[in-house]
């Protein structure tokens, strides 16, 4: 009764929702105040049984009065329905069958009324119609008035042809002077006119009549004869074309046969060439602007189309020519059968004659590969190879800016492409014939003279290759006024690259670009480098002339020259890449990109990626080298006498308890030397000198000759190797120390390794200081005090723990703790 009861308001009384705990059961009761319970339990559930259904049997009657009002509603609203019905069917239905005669009536007053404008339209077409046949005729007779006739057909043309063909213009258009259908009558004149045009265009063509060519050219669109048009017009554009271009190309074999053979004759082939794209260019600047004004936009592409395939013929033509009267092939020949006898030799292993290599020997060696490289001299004209690659430069010039301009007046009229996006070359360019004897006759002999060229200014400048006078390690000998100190081929070669590559550019050929970087890393990879190789390995390499002791001073000197050649040819490619990559102009502010050199396709990028090729390639090569040479001065010329002069310097150095007083020795008689007296060496025989005052003197002896004569590069990696080996030499001397330090002499030695820490790195990159972390922590570590330690110890729990971040790990701060006695 409880979860089914009727609450006040009609639903369903909610159920109570808090649990509690079930009184227990009158059967299972064993005790009397369990039994009370229970009975307590009972009643009060009874009561509250008992008012539920008080509260339901007070609301029954309020519940059947609302019932009864529900259904004095619904007979009420019955009622209204029927009436609205009767209402409906007798007033609205024959207002509904009106409204819908009325409609219909309409619409087909708005089809009668259409169809009357139709008629009309037609009829006003028809009468339109017959004025033009009747004027074409009437214009096409005696008056032969050309223009009013293409003016008639233009006004016919516009009527629709389902009006032209139909029954009522066929029965209404025809007279008795034109009895023909109109669109019979229309299509006959049309033909008619387009013979006369094109007889009259020919004629003006004949006699050079300018005006009366653009009078009929103007009028063959009018007549619906667009197409013959261009077609007229492209022949005589083309005439023109080829008539010049055979003009240039006999006044340019005349002035060839007219000089000493082929040389000497200038530029007059890529002239020619170049005339013959300019005035295509000129052509097509200069009547684009009539042809589509009067043809309609994009209609130059086709005449464009007819240009192209006369400069196709024309210049190929003019490479044919060239290509025979300049004896290509035959210099072609000579290049590929060069030997390059001085570079083949020089890379040959060295016949065993003097001591050691001497200079006889090779100067001996490099007379016979001069004389030899004097008779292949003869062979090749170097002169004639030059200025070949400059003729070949000029036309693939004119031939890469003839296909940007072809492709930019190419592109459809609804091309949105942005003015900064990579071009495409059309098909009828790229399936010409221009193209693929342009890469015959020019891309590919230019790659191999240009590789020809290269290897042979590099032959020759090693050839004459130069050192630089006066050099000397003796710091009081003065040295020339124009470092750095180099030889006289890297110069020449990095002159003859830069060159090269401004020529490869200048071609907007990204083909010819790719082939002459690739060329480059390789010939300065295998000879340039190659050379230097083998002169710092056979003939410069400082190896001591006796047993223990010092090389001599001109193989010293002439191997850090070949060091110094590959530190500055490093920056010399640098320096030319980075030339011919995105620079600003300084007048205009405008940054000059490869995009505006090569805007076709991905070109640029590939041109971009060329230049870092080469760029990297020849440095990481160099860059290894230099790093073989650096190991071998160092391992040759300092690391002996470092190590002689740090075993000198800590000789007579005592650290142990007694050691205050002569750290205050030292202190003393460390003011005694100034700087000026540890350079050039004063009072090296005076007194006792504090080891800062030795490391000093002799660091400076040691390191002042050579840098002199290095460049500064060189120079940092020498050091940076040179303070790894002091460094090392260094943390071993203190850890040899271990038990035999004092309190004071901790001190000392502390100040000490500062000292020669400041005497290494002075003036220099202060980067270099971490090469001796370890040693200064060590001595740091052996000097703090036990509190600090303590402290110390407890921040760095772990291997490089705390705020100093140790190198050393915590078992080495452990040694260097113990290593005072």
């Amino acid at each position: 009764m409880s979860r089914g009861s009727i609450s006040a308001a009609g639903a369903p009384a909610p159920e109570n929702t808090t649990k509690s705990a079930p009184p227990p059961s009158l059967s299972q009761a064993t005790t009397l105040a369990e039994i009370q319970t229970s009975l307590s339990a009972l009643r009060t559930h009874h009561d509250t049984i008992t008012a539920r259904l008080d509260a339901s049997l007070s609301q029954h009657e309020d519940l059947l009065r609302q019932l009864r009002r529900l259904d004095l509603s619904r007979a009420r609203l019955g009622a209204s329905a029927n009436t609205t019905r009767q209402i409906s069917r007798g007033m609205l239905s024959s207002a509904a069958q009106t409204a819908a005669r009325i409609s219909s009536a309409v619409e087909r007053l708005d089809l009668e009324q259409s169809r009357v404008r139709a008629t009309l339209d037609v009829v006003e077409q028809v009468t339109e119609l017959k004025a033009c046949v009747l004027g074409v005729v009437g214009s096409m007779g005696a008056p032969q008035d050309w223009e009013t006739a293409a003016e008639y057909l233009n006004r016919a043309a516009r009527v629709p042809a389902d009006v032209v063909n139909s029954g009522f213009a066929e029965a209404v258009v025809p007279t008795a002077e034109v009895p023909e259908a109109p669109g019979v009558t229309l299509e006959d004149s049309a033909a008619a006119l387009c013979q006369l045009f094109l007889r009259e265009f020919e004629r003006a063509v004949e006699e050079g009549d300018g005006a009366r060519i653009t009078r009929f050219f103007k009028m063959f669109p009018l007549i619906g004869r667009a197409k013959e048009g261009l077609e007229a017009y492209g022949r005589y554009v083309c005439q023109g074309v080829a008539l010049r271009a055979r003009a240039r190309l006999q006044t340019a074999r005349g002035v060839v046969l007219g000089q000493d053979g082929a040389r000497g004759a200038g530029f007059v082939y890529a002239n020619a060439l170049t005339k013959l794209f300019e005035h295509i260019a000129q052509v097509v600047d200069g009547h684009s602007g009539l042809v589509e004004r009067h043809y309609g936009e994009g209609t130059m592409v086709s005449v464009l189309q007819k240009l192209h395939n006369e400069a196709d013929v024309q210049g190929g033509i003019v490479l044919d020519t060239w290509f025979d009267e300049r004896g290509v092939e035959r210099l072609l020949t000579d290049v590929k059968s060069y030997a390059f006898s001085f570079l083949v030799q020089s890379f040959m292993p060295a016949q065993k004659g003097g001591a050691g290599g001497g200079k006889g020997s090779q100067s001996t060696a490099n007379g016979t590969s001069a004389n030899s490289g004097q008779q292949e001299d003869e062979s090749v004209d170097t002169k004639e190879v030059d200025q070949m690659l400059s003729e070949i430069v000029a036309m693939l010039s004119s031939w890469s800016l003839y296909v940007v301009f072809v492709s930019t007046r190419a592109l459809p009229p609804t091309d949105t492409t942005s003015s900064s996006s990579p071009l495409t070359s059309p098909a009828f360019l790229l399936n010409s014939a221009l193209p693929k004897k342009a890469q015959k006759v020019l891309l590919d002999p230019f790659k191999t003279l240009s590789t020809f060229h290269l290897r042979r200014a590099l032959e020759r400048a090693l050839q004459l290759d130069e050192q630089p006078a006066g050099l000397s390690l003796h710091y009081s000998h003065p040295l020339p006024a124009n470092p750095p100190y180099i030889t006289s081929s890297v110069d020449d070669v990095m002159f003859v690259v830069s060159q090269l590559l401004q020529r490869a550019l200048s071609t907007s050929s990204a083909e010819i670009v790719t082939s002459t970087c690739a060329t480059m890393a390789r010939v300065l990879g295998s000879d340039f480098i190659g050379m230097m190789q083998r002169r710092m390995r056979d003939e410069t390499y400082p190896r001591p002339a006796v047993a223990s002791g010092l090389p001599p001073e001109d193989k010293v000197v002439g191997f850090i020259v070949l060091i110094n050649n590959l530190d500055v040819a490093v920056e010399y490619i640098k320096r030319i890449v980075h030339g011919h990559l995105d620079v600003v102009d300084d007048a205009s502010k405008r940054t000059r990109s490869l995009v505006d050199l090569f805007p076709m396709g991905k070109e640029a990028q590939a041109v971009r990626s060329s230049l870092e090729a080469l760029e990297n390639g020849f440095s990481t090569k160099a860059r290894e080298l230099l790093g073989d040479g650096i190991t071998v001065l160092f391992g040759q010329v300092l690391k002996p006498r470092v190590r002689t002069l740090l075993g000198e310097c800590f000789k007579e150095a005592d650290y142990g308890a007694g050691a205050g007083h002569a750290e205050n020795e030292r202190d003393g008689m460390s003011d005694a030397y100034s700087d000026a007296e540890v350079a050039d060496g004063a009072g090296a025989a005076g007194g006792k000198k504090s080891i800062k005052n030795r490391v000093q003197h002799g660091w400076d002896l040691l390191t002042r000759p050579l840098k002199r004569v290095l460049t500064a590069g060189a120079y940092d990696k020498l050091l940076s190797a040179a303070v790894t080996f002091v460094a090392n030499v260094l943390e071993r001397r203190i850890w040899a120390y271990h038990g035999k330090v004092g309190t004071l002499g901790a001190v000392a030695l502390e100040r000490d390794v500062v000292d020669v820490v400041n005497v290494v790195t002075r003036g220099e990159r202060f980067d270099l200081r971490e090469g001796f972390a370890r040693c200064v922590e060590i001595v740091t570590v052996m000097n703090l005090e036990e509190e600090e330690w303590e402290g110390q110890a407890r921040e760095g729990e772990g291997e490089n723990g705390g705020e100093m971040g140790w190198v050393l790990s915590a078992e080495e701060r452990e040694r260097a703790r113990a290593l005072l006695g």
